[in-house]
């Protein structure tokens, strides 16, 4: 019984996670947009997940934080400026470097926490956000180079810069604002989850 009881708790908690994602994502919460890239909190709900629910809950809302910005690349819930162009350029690619890398930062997530978890949860909810915020930003800009780096659209953002100092300067504030976001958020709200019984069994 205590197992379904908790099995329950956790498809609620993962329900309302997709759904506040969803929310953000289709709201200004979500998004900052300063030109072609935006500062996204987006990343705050899938580290929640990832932390209480596991890789797999973590993969899961990477998912939807996934499909939500590939949507955005055709116009669904708000505008993409350089995914509307990435589209154009390559539908399939533009999937993989927004859907994929959600996912895998969502799962990967989940498992630096599992390796985390027996420290304090003051620290290792901590570091599961910061490094939720710091992959999305990593594997999207990896993708972005890896699979764009020879389009003219991209050559012309790097002019010529190395590629480190392109990334470096091209996310800038945004992702020191997305990793502080998410260090804060998660780990305050991954403390009230555990006062709750919903993120470990004591």
């Amino acid at each position: 019984m205590k197992t379904k009881k908790m099995g329950t708790r956790q498809l609620v908690l993962l329900a309302m996670l997709s759904g506040i994602l969803l929310v953000m994502s289709y709201t200004p919460l979500g998004y900052l947009n300063i030109g072609p890239l935006a500062i996204s909190l987006n990343m705050i709900p899938v580290a929640i997940g990832a932390v209480a629910l596991g890789p797999g809950g973590g993969a899961f809302l990477g998912a939807v934080f996934g499909i939500t910005s590939c949507l955005q690349c055709v116009g669904i819930g708000g505008t993409s400026a350089m995914g509307v162009i990435l589209f154009e350029i390559s539908p399939v690619l533009t999937i993989v470097q927004r859907l994929v890398t959600r996912v895998l930062a969502g799962f990967l997530t989940g498992v630096i926490y599992r390796l985390l978890e027996k420290r304090p949860l003051r620290i290792s909810a901590y570091l599961a956000g910061f490094c939720a915020a710091l992959l999305n930003t990593v594997l999207f800009m990896a993708a972005l180079v890896l699979l764009f780096g020879n389009t003219e659209y991209l050559q012309e953002l790097i002019a010529g810069r190395n590629v480190l100092v392109f990334i470096a300067t091209f996310v800038g504030i945004n992702a020191l604002v997305e990793m502080l976001a998410a260090t804060v958020v998660v780990g305050a709200v991954c403390t009230a989850l555990k006062k709750l019984k919903l993120i470990g069994g004591e």
